[in-house]
């Protein structure tokens, strides 16, 4: 009930106060971020946090002018990979071999299915991919953040290709998926802080088969 409670309290805050998230709080954040669940376990995509204003500043005129993005904390870009390649795959098996001490057959022939077929797909059919995998994280990001009593919004309103300048993600393999400023929401400007939380009834979103 209390992890309901913390969902039903957050929102997409409209303005943020420019207070300072504790450290423990976004590391905690993080954390649940790098446990989220991906295909495959390959973790496709990298967090970059925030901190700088001047780099906050240069980013807010390319999404959307939202003052959320200098007012915030911690401003979270999530990036997803370019592209699948055999080094990035391999890293992540190598990675679990060495964690589990072991290696496993199956385990070697799943790999080999893998390099046999991400790195032959078109480059932007693996970064949808991989950006989808990148939700995943960001997700889970959004759920401790609440947990947490920590405010955000979540925003694909940006020109992903400026964020990429900015941070300089080309260069690095990666491309800006999804922005997540992090901090507490400024009462007086916010025009949702108060407003009933709106979502579809239970029987409008599931339906059960048996």
């Amino acid at each position: 009930m209390e992890l309901l409670d913390k969902l039903n309290w957050r929102y997409a805050a409209k303005a943020m106060n420019g207070e300072k998230i504790a450290e423990d709080k976004v590391e905690r954040i993080l954390e649940a971020a790098r446990l989220a669940p991906t295909s495959s376990g390959l973790q496709p995509f990298e967090i970059f946090v925030v901190k700088n204003q001047d780099v906050k500043e240069k980013i807010k005129p390319v999404a959307w002018n939202q003052s959320v993005v200098t007012d915030c904390s911690h401003l979270l870009v999530f990036a997803a990979w370019d592209t699948y390649t055999p080094e990035r795959i391999n890293y992540m098996f190598d990675l679990t071999n060495d964690i589990r001490g072991f290696k496993n057959e199956g385990w070697e022939d799943y790999r080999k299915m893998l390099l046999n077929s991400y790195p032959q797909k078109d480059a932007e059919e693996n970064f949808n991919h991989a950006a989808k995998q990148a939700y995943i994280a960001f997700a889970e990001a959004l759920t401790a953040a609440a947990f947490e009593g920590v405010d955000t919004t979540p925003m694909e309103g940006f020109d992903a290709d400026a964020v990429d300048q900015i941070l300089g993600l080309r260069e690095k393999g990666l491309r800006s998926a999804v922005l997540l400023p992090m901090g507490y929401r400024k009462d007086d400007a916010d025009w949702l802080v108060n407003l009933v939380k709106v979502r579809k009834p239970m029987e409008d979103l599931v339906t059960v088969i048996e």
